[in-house]
C-alpha cells in the first residue's frame, strides 16, 4: 500500500503549448524521488503519450494531469504516481483501445498501449460522453516494495488532494493510522485557504498522529483542543476494523462522507463546529457494518456534494485512487481546495 499525504502537482493542459514544460517539470519531480536516468526517462515517456491523449481528445472542455510521488508507510520514497483526465467523448472499449494500432481518433493508436506497458501499475476508467481518467504508478526499480504492502490491514486506500488554482498548498489534509487489522483515517479542511489554512491541517494532523487509539469522538476532542491557536478546521475520523466488521464516524463540520454497499448508500453526518473554536458538548460515533466490497468516500466541500456513483457503472470495482480521481475530475467546484479519500474494505 502507496502513501504520500501531501497534494497532487497540479498541471492543466488545453494545447501542446505547455506538453514540453509540463514533461520536464515531472522529471524534476521524479528526480527529486530519487528516480534514476533511465526511471525518469519512464516516467517521460508516460507523460508525453498523457499528454498528447489530452490535447487530442479533451476539447474545449479541458484535462489535467495531477502528479504526486509514492511513499512506503514509513515514507521513504519509492515511487510516483500520474492521473491523466480529461472530459473528452470517452470510450465504450478501453481495453481494446489499449491494443497497438487502434484509435478513436484516426493516429496510430499506440499511446494507452505504451502507458500501460511503461507503469508498473495501471488502471482506466471510461465513459461515453463523461471521459477519462487513467492512473499509472511506476516504481523505483520497477516493482513496489513488500514491505509497501499492509494486507493483514484488509483494505485498499486512495486519494486526491488538490490545492485552490493559483495556491501553492492545500488547506485541506488526511493522515492515517494503523491498527489491527484496519486503520484510524482523519480527513480535514482547515478555514479558508492558502497558507494559514494549511498550518491550521497540518497542526490537525499532527494532533491526531498523537492522540491515543480511542473512539473517533475522543480523537476529534483532542485534536480540538490540540489547534485552539490556529484558525481552525473541520474533520472527520473514521476507524474500521476486519476482524469486527465495524466502522465507527464521527465528524464536526462539513465534511462529508458516504458509505456504500451493494445494496445501499448512507450519509455519514457530522455535527456543527469548527475544531479549534467549538465543538458540541456531547459527541457521539456512529456505528456500521463494515464488510467486504463497502466503499466509504469522505471529501471536503471543494468537492460538490451531489455526486452519484450509480452515473458510472462498474467504477466501484477499480482502484480507490481512480474513484477519487473521477469523482474530482466531474465535481470539483475549483473555487477551493479538494481532498477526496475512497476506502475500500477487502478480504
Amino acid at each position: 500500500m502507496d502513501f504520500n499525504f501531501a497534494e497532487h502537482h497540479h498541471f492543466p493542459l488545453a494545447d501542446r503549448t505547455f506538453q514540453n514544460i509540463v514533461r520536464r517539470d515531472i522529471a524534476k519531480i521524479a528526480e527529486a524521488a530519487g528516480f534514476s536516468e533511465a526511471e525518469v526517462g519512464r516516467v517521460s515517456l508516460v507523460v508525453t503519450e498523457m499528454a498528447t491523449n489530452l490535447v487530442k481528445h479533451a476539447t474545449s472542455k479541458g484535462g489535467e494531469l495531477l502528479v504526486k510521488p509514492i511513499c512506503q508507510a514509513n515514507g521513504k520514497s519509492c515511487g510516483i504516481e500520474l492521473l491523466c483526465l480529461d472530459n473528452g467523448p470517452g470510450m465504450s472499449d478501453p481495453v481494446r483501445m489499449m491494443e497497438d494500432g487502434v484509435s478513436t481518433f484516426g493516429s496510430m493508436g499506440q499511446g494507452l498501449g505504451a502507458i500501460k506497458r511503461q507503469s508498473d501499475f495501471f488502471d482506466i476508467y471510461s465513459q461515453r460522453g463523461i471521459g477519462t481518467v487513467i492512473l499509472s504508478r511506476i516504481y523505483r526499480k520497477g516493482k513496489a516494495p513488500k514491505s509497501a504492502a499492509r494486507s493483514e490491514q484488509k483494505f485498499q486506500i486512495g486519494a486526491v488532494l488538490v490545492p485552490k488554482p493559483g495556491e501553492k498548498v492545500s488547506g485541506d489534509g488526511w493522515g492515517l493510522r494503523f491498527s489491527h487489522q484496519g486503520a484510524y483515517l482523519i480527513v480535514l479542511d482547515g478555514l479558508g485557504h492558502g497558507e494559514h489554512a494549511h498550518a491550521a491541517a497540518t497542526a490537525a494532523l499532527e494532533a491526531f498522529q498523537q492522540q491515543p487509539k480511542q473512539p473517533p469522538a475522543e480523537i476529534l476532542r483532542g485534536v480540538h483542543a490540540a489547534i485552539k491557536r490556529t484558525r481552525g478546521a473541520v474533520g472527520a475520523v473514521a476507524h474500521w476494523s476486519a476482524e469486527t466488521s465495524s466502522l465507527f464516524f464521527c465528524g464536526v463540520g462539513n465534511i462529508a462522507g458516504r458509505l456504500l454497499g451493494p445494496d445501499k448508500a448512507k450519509s455519514l453526518l457530522s455535527y456543527n463546529g469548527t475544531l479549534g473554536m467549538s465543538v458540541p458538548t456531547t459527541l457521539n460515533d456512529q456505528h456500521h457494518s463494515w464488510e467486504r466490497g463497502n466503499l466509504m468516500v469522505l471529501h471536503s466541500d471543494g468537492l460538490k456534494s451531489r455526486w452519484d456513483l450509480t452515473k458510472y457503472p462498474e467504477l466501484s470495482r477499480h482502484d480507490p485512487t481512480l474513484i477519487a480521481a473521477v469523482l474530482y475530475k466531474d465535481n470539483t467546484r475549483t473555487t477551493d481546495d479538494t481532498l477526496v479519500v475512497v476506502v475500500r474494505a477487502t478480504d
